[in-house]
């Protein structure tokens, strides 16, 4: 056998269906829910959990992720990750009939990074405080971006990726430039609207009177890795903490 090590590539994924911190009137954490995770030789491996109920607080009827890693016949190496609930209940302010992340990256040889899509991923049925919400995801801007690289060129260009990645709060301080080590905050939902009176929206996130924040399909983007989080929660009211669900993260590369 050769002393020399042999060009392997390792895989990544892994998703979870829900988990939060609470803060107030008490201190108690939901475990992570549904989790699966990808070995680093591929493979496949998923969970499940049904009828899931924490207190009066948080419920869905069913949540199940996916991962799966294997080698192709043209060379690359694919990976998929699939997060789902159905059936979700956040305070009786947030339901959802179902809600879908899913990420598919293809990494050819000898390429630095895989080409990553979320194209399958969706809101179905997303209700804020009882109203209608209209959601819409920007699918074809994040096929433009499936990897770091063309992300980066893409915010240069100064067009519509720049303007939701430098800003991704619509507030606060602007991402002016992107390190090759660095990490991009945005989200892929393209539009997000409803007519729930008091509830308002800046950028990604509804604010709901009395019970906080809901951030809606964030997407953290480095190098050869990406993370997707369909509904993250900061709750600050007569209860508080946070909570995040139906996420997935996939990458992979090759050693040495």
């Amino acid at each position: 056998m050769s002393p020399e090590p042999v060009r392997t590539f390792h895989y990544h994924a892994c998703a979870h269906a829900f988990s939060g911190n609470f803060t107030r009137p008490f201190n108690e954490t939901i475990d992570v829910q549904a989790a699966s995770s990808l070995p680093i030789i591929g493979g496949h491996g998923s969970s499940r959990v049904e009828n899931f109920r924490f207190r009066e607080f948080v419920s869905f009827r069913k949540g199940y992720t996916h991962v799966s890693g294997a080698h192709q016949d043209d060379g690359s190496n694919n990976t998929l990750v699939t997060s789902t609930v159905e059936g979700l209940n956040l305070f009786d302010v947030v339901t959802a009939d179902r809600i879908v992340a899913r990420l598919y990256s293809k990494h050819l040889p000898n390429e630095p990074e895989g080409s990553i899509t979320t194209v399958g991923s969706k809101f179905e049925n997303l209700r804020i405080a009882g109203c209608k919400t209209d959601i819409k995801l920007n699918v074809e801007l994040f096929e433009q971006v499936p990897t770091f690289k063309k992300a980066r060129e893409e915010f240069a260009k100064n067009g519509e990726f720049r303007k939701i990645a430098e800003k991704p709060f619509e507030n606060g301080p602007t991402l002016d430039k992107i390190e090759p080590n660095g990490a991009i905050l945005c989200s892929c939902v393209k539009k997000m609207e409803t007519e729930c009176p008091g509830v308002t929206r800046v950028g990604h996130c509804f604010t709901v009177p009395g019970f906080g924040k809901i951030f809606l399909g964030e997407v953290v983007i480095r190098h050869g890795e990406r993370t997707l989080t369909m509904v993250r929660l900061e709750i600050g009211s007569a209860v508080s903490g946070t909570g995040s669900g139906v996420s997935a993260q996939i990458n992979g590369h090759t050693w040495p």
